[in-house]
């Protein structure tokens, strides 16, 4: 191994120190998700959830997912609308089939994910939260609050919604119902 390898190398393990496992975990659960495959995930972030969304990224990575990075690439302040529709708009593309965005609080990006048609965008703070968004609300958009949360927590609500599986069954029908709200202002600019 060369100087700069290994300085490669070290910088990176800094980079994700934050996020690593203790020795009391297992290896993420996302990686052994076999019913739903690998699937690739768009990620996105502002300024303020720019480090954070980094280390999401390069642990999906590790865990096997294709990894779509919408933005932004630095700390420079910029407008989380931008990114989180960017990251909204390649999931309700099927370029994607999850998304992840990391703002300050996770709740403007929610807001910007959720007008884009098909988008079921939640917010999570907690693993229960996280759990509950994906089996009852069948959320295909997760929002992060880079402030609100620390790097081990995010990772673990991370792992948590990409591994909780859809729940159907009763749930269906009220996810239909936000699909057919949805289906009902396509195209409407006038408000509700």
């Amino acid at each position: 191994m060369t100087a700069s390898e290994a300085t490669v190398r070290a910088v990176v393990s800094r980079v994700v120190a934050g996020l690593a496992p203790t020795s009391a975990e297992s290896a993420p659960s996302s990686a052994r998700s076999a019913d739903l495959g690998t699937p690739t995930i768009a990620v996105g972030a502002d300024h303020g959830g720019y480090a954070l969304k980094e280390r999401i990224g390069f642990r999906l990575k590790e865990a096997g997912h294709t990894v779509i990075d919408c933005g932004t690439d630095s700390t420079a302040s910029v407008d989380y609308p931008d990114f989180a529709h960017a990251v909204a708009r390649a999931v309700a593309a099927g370029e994607a089939t999850y998304g992840i965005i990391v703002d300050g609080a996770g709740i403007g990006s929610a807001m910007v994910a959720n007008k884009v048609p098909g988008v079921r965008a939640a917010s999570c703070y907690d693993l229960s939260s996280a759990r509950n968004s994906r089996e009852h609300n069948h959320a295909n958009v997760l929002t992060l609050g880079a402030g609100l949360i620390g790097d081990g927590l995010a990772w673990q609500i991370t792992d948590t919604w990409l591994s909780t599986p859809w729940g159907e069954g009763r749930h269906a029908r009220r996810v239909d119902k936000i699909t057919d709200i949805d289906r009902g202002y396509r195209g409407r600019h006038d408000g509700p």
